[in-house]
């Protein structure tokens, strides 16, 4: 039985890459679960395959756990689809788009076929890991309460299509709050000094009809 071995690179971090050997005979979804053990990442989102050429055009999709409209349109599921059924090319490529809601993207590649398998090994198998894989946007990599903050102030900043190079502006923003807390500080102090002023007014004509009342009634 031929084995595949497959080079799968993501599209932003070249420097990541995972070759892993799986049988001709086993499903596209089968690969999906091998890569993202070798990523970490989890396996059970929406995620699909697409016969690709070298510009990496998407063609034909291989979908799992694909939308309702995919399935009415009657797109091939990973389960159900044979590595072989797809391979026209011994260099046959695939565009690979993993979790649509916070998608990355890869290059999948076939760059050997080894005719017989390896007697005691199972497949799919990883051959060989390069780079450790990013991130998954928005994840807490360490339980506690800063890391939680941090990671919710990413994602508010990432809804708002935040861009570092503006850091200098969000600065000055904070700069201009700052300022603006300490004036509104400083003219609630500036009433609590008027307000005694006041109170020591309303003493002096309480005094000074204490004094009229004496006056009267000694006269």
């Amino acid at each position: 039985m031929a084995i595949y071995r497959f080079k799968i690179s993501f599209e932003d971090y070249d420097e990541v890459e995972r070759e892993i050997d799986i049988k001709s005979t086993q499903t596209f979804e089968d690969l999906h679960r091998a890569l993202h053990r070798s990523t970490g990442y989890p396996a059970e989102v929406s995620s699909s395959f697409y016969v690709s050429n070298d510009f990496w055009n998407k063609g034909q999709e291989i979908s799992f756990l694909p939308s309702e409209k995919k399935i009415e349109q009657g797109v091939s599921l990973m389960d159900k689809s044979k590595l072989s059924s797809f391979i026209d090319d011994p260099h046959q490529k695939f565009y690979y788009t993993y979790n649509f809601e916070r998608p990355f993207d890869f290059h999948v590649q076939l760059i050997k076929i080894i005719l017989d398998e390896e007697n005691g090994k199972e497949y799919p198998n990883t051959f060989r890991s390069i780079g450790e894989a990013p991130k998954i946007p928005g994840s807490i990599v360490v339980p506690g309460t800063n890391a939680i903050a941090s990671t919710k102030r990413i994602d508010f900043l990432d809804e708002l299509e935040f861009d570092p190079i503006h850091l200098e502006d969000v600065d000055e923003l904070d700069l201009n709050l700052d300022t603006e807390i300490s004036t509104a500080g400083s003219a609630n102090m500036d009433q609590d000094e008027v307000e005694p002023e006041e109170e020591n007014e309303f003493m002096d004509d309480f005094s000074d009809n204490e004094n009229y009342d004496n006056d009267e009634y000694q006269s």
